[in-house]
């Protein structure tokens, strides 16, 4: 079986979010679950459009959509462990972005998950996607140069 096989660029970090494994994000296994753990990947997400002056919903007047997702897991996580997600997007261009999240314990530093998840951003009018806004790329080199939050 051919596996996802996914490096973070840690250069290119832009935002850190601190999370908690909740009782409800565990599964049968006594682990933390595979669509939990994508529900904690949203949230940091939603934290860092944040921190980047922006919603997930209205960046620069264009609602960010999800085109597509990859995981790759290498660990477990358990209730009530605290976790990182760190995001980084490397170098924007044309009309979508990656934003790399690495799901980690600070406990042990080990990385529970690593994901690549591709963003387009959409005209509100149209539904097609548009070139990314000046905004945004000045709003990623001003985060990288800062380091994360």
């Amino acid at each position: 079986m051919e596996r996802v096989r996914l490096e973070f660029p840690a250069t290119d970090l832009v935002h850190r979010h601190r999370l908690p494994v909740r009782i409800g994000d565990m599964n049968y296994g006594r682990h933390l679950a595979h669509d939990a753990a994508i529900g904690l990947l949203h949230e940091a997400r939603v934290h860092m459009f944040e921190s980047l002056g922006f919603h997930e919903w209205d960046v620069v007047g264009h609602p960010s959509v999800v085109a597509d997702l990859a995981v790759q897991y290498r660990a477990e996580a358990r209730w009530p462990e605290a976790l990182i997600v760190d995001s980084a997007i490397p170098a924007a261009q044309g009309r979508g972005f990656h934003v790399y999240q690495r799901l980690w314990r600070p406990a042990d530093e080990r990385t529970v998950a690593l994901a690549r998840v591709g963003v387009v951003l959409l005209d509100p009018d149209t539904g097609k996607p548009v070139e990314l806004p000046v905004a945004f790329g000045e709003a990623l080199a001003r985060a990288k140069q800062r380091g994360a939050d």
